[in-house]
């Protein structure tokens, strides 16, 4: 009789031996067939090779993340997850077109199609990744939202924000974690709300607000582009919410999902085994199997992706391991001198960690 898709006879040895052999022949099958199926690269990526560059949503100017610098170069963390992608699918890192973006624009510019990718220090939220069309991809910067204020008011914690005007920009989740953590905490303020960054800036350091609020990173960055005597300010200790900053992609093309997640990921795991740009081509020599399939030394994985074999090894070639951007755009090497803290890689007590790429 026939059970579970095998022939059993009478003697049980036989019995399970033939059962085993057609479920790993069954398999061997699929498997053969899944390899060999031809990955489609998307309208996305057909789109950016037919242009020749990748058009990349930053913001209009936050020191670290995105910000152009007086030759017109644009820098920070946002800026080189662009780069990472366009010489992973372009060959050469310069081949993106720069859109600077406001909170409120932001979203509709992708999903309009005027852009491909937002990278703008955007935390990655429910609502947002369910009902505007797009997918977040990966974690880059764990942030959280803090307050600034001048010294001379005498403010240094949260609590004493109790019935202050406290300058927000609209549009942004700080305007929404602002009401509902006064709220929770039965404290009173008076928001005093802006439409574009540079407008709440100027209200803040005018006087007309007791306390400027947004995510801590971006609060230090202002201290060091915005302010004349940075001594004069505080930043709080506390921050009040979880701000996890994404990339963003239109919803509907996965092969381009799958593309920017994978390069974001491939930064990572660059760092997680010391791959810099100095020692690329010895490690692709004669690095771990992990290193030799990332660099295209061993399996092709980049046809999984629609990418030729050498699509990691020109981002890391261009940008560095994520823990060299970084040191430069946020860390050490920069103004900012940001603690990695909680960007610290999972094997050294933080949260940066990416999924296995074989």
């Amino acid at each position: 009789m026939r059970r579970n898709d095998c022939f059993f006879v009478s003697t049980n040895i036989f019995s399970t031996g033939f059962c085993s052999l057609r479920k790993i022949v069954r398999w061997m099958l699929v498997a053969s067939m899944l390899t060999s199926m031809p990955v489609l690269a998307g309208k996305t990526l057909d789109g950016i090779k037919a242009r020749g560059v990748i058009s990349c949503g930053v913001s209009t100017g936050l020191a670290g993340f995105s910000a152009m610098d007086s030759k017109g170069e644009w820098h920070g963390l946002d800026v080189d997850i662009c780069k990472a992608l366009a010489a992973a699918t372009l060959g050469d890192a310069r081949k993106v077109k720069w859109v600077p973006l406001g909170s409120q624009q932001r979203f509709p510019a992708l999903q309009s199609g005027e852009i491909d990718v937002l990278s703008h220090n955007t935390t990655w939220t429910l609502s947002r990744d369910a009902s505007f069309g797009i997918h977040f991809t990966s974690i880059v910067y764990h942030d959280g939202q803090g307050f600034m204020v001048a010294k001379k008011t005498g403010i240094s914690a949260v609590h004493q924000l109790s019935h202050a005007d406290i300058c927000v920009q609209s549009g942004t989740t700080s305007e929404k974690t602002l009401n509902d953590y006064f709220r929770a905490q039965k404290m009173k303020f008076r928001p005093v709300v802006f439409e574009n960054f540079e407008a709440s800036l100027k209200a803040f350091f005018s006087g007309r607000c007791q306390a400027y609020t947004t995510d801590a990173s971006s609060l230090a960055a202002i201290l060091q582009r915005e302010t004349r005597n940075p001594g004069d300010y505080l930043v709080l200790a506390e921050v009040i919410s979880k701000e996890p900053m994404s990339p963003a992609v239109r919803r509907g093309d996965d092969e381009w999902f799958a593309i920017v997640k994978w390069v974001v990921n491939a930064l990572i795991v660059a760092e997680e085994e010391q791959l810099t740009q100095a020692n690329l081509d010895t490690q692709k020599e004669h690095g771990n199997a992990v290193v030799q399939g990332l660099l295209g030394n061993a399996d092709d994985i980049g046809k999984l992706l629609g990418l030729d074999r050498a699509w990691a090894y020109r981002a890391i070639q261009a940008v560095g391991n994520y823990g060299d951007i970084f040191e430069r755009n946020l860390g050490s090497g920069s103004p900012l001198k940001l603690s990695r803290g909680a960007n610290r890689l999972w094997t050294h007590g933080g949260l940066i960690y990416a999924p296995p790429i074989r």
